[in-house]
């Protein structure tokens, strides 16, 4: 069965397209969305058997826990739990956008996003249609719209080929304005530390962070099955997560 796919060229088209994204992800199945980064496939973050059929429909397991996208700044204090004081910085200048962040989360979660080691790793994507749909669906657990091992869509097209059998929903929103996947910070120790370089700079976040004497410890890679780590850290960067 293929998936159905919804243009957005026009409001009608818009609108068709975030209501079968949300009744499906309702209904616990997959959908492809745009985001700012690249394109991701996403599933009800609280759902947990959507969680396990988005993770078997990239070849991923329970070791590489997906992120969770939300819609708004004031999500991530529901979410995460012992957040360090340089969070507050990064999430003002740099959300919505290209940053995802790795947290404690809140104890008292009822999901399952896989083995997450007590973190959760959310980004608030600087999309529209993106923050369109986590307005009706609330957090989603996305990945990047791929197979792991291999490069991720930047457009519908290379989403449908790779996971169209696996998901009921494409939202087709042109090619991603980013192309590049999120910079992942492990913001879970009193110093911040870099997982997974990418569209955001550490120079650019160091800067964020002079006020407060923090700079980003980019001594030590994300090590494999961390949240938001590269799939394959001894083969490359793979741009696992959107």
């Amino acid at each position: 069965m293929s998936a159905e796919r919804f243009a957005t060229e026009t409001d009608e088209e818009r609108e068709a397209a975030l209501d079968a994204a949300s009744q499906a992800v309702r209904r616990g199945r997959l959908v492809v969305l745009p985001t700012d980064t690249v394109y991701g496939v996403g599933a009800d973050a609280f759902d947990a058997e959507a969680v396990t059929r988005l993770l078997a429909a990239k070849g991923r397991g329970r070791e590489m826990p997906p992120p969770v996208l939300v819609g708004t700044k004031g999500t991530l204090e529901a979410l995460a739990t012992r957040v360090p004081a340089y969070v507050a910085p990064l999430v003002a200048e740099f959300w919505p956008g290209a940053l995802t962040l790795v947290c404690h989360q809140q104890p008292s979660l009822q999901w399952d996003l896989g083995e997450t080691r007590g973190t959760v790793a959310v980004r608030m994507p600087d999309h529209d249609l993106a923050r369109a749909l986590l307005d009706r669906t609330g957090p989603l657990a996305v990945s990047s719209a791929n197979l792991t091992g291999s490069d991720a869509a930047v457009d519908a097209d290379a989403a449908d080929t790779m996971l169209g059998a696996a998901v009921d929903v494409i939202i087709d929103g042109g090619t991603a304005p980013g192309g590049v996947a999120s910079t992942i910070i492990d913001a879970t120790g009193e110093r911040p530390r870099l997982l997974r370089a990418g569209a955001i700079a550490v120079a650019e976040i160091d800067a964020v962070l002079a006020d407060l004497g923090v700079t980003v410890d980019t001594s030590e890679p994300g090590a494999p099955g961390e949240p938001g780590a590269p799939d394959e850290p001894d083969e490359g960067a793979e741009p696992a997560d959107a």
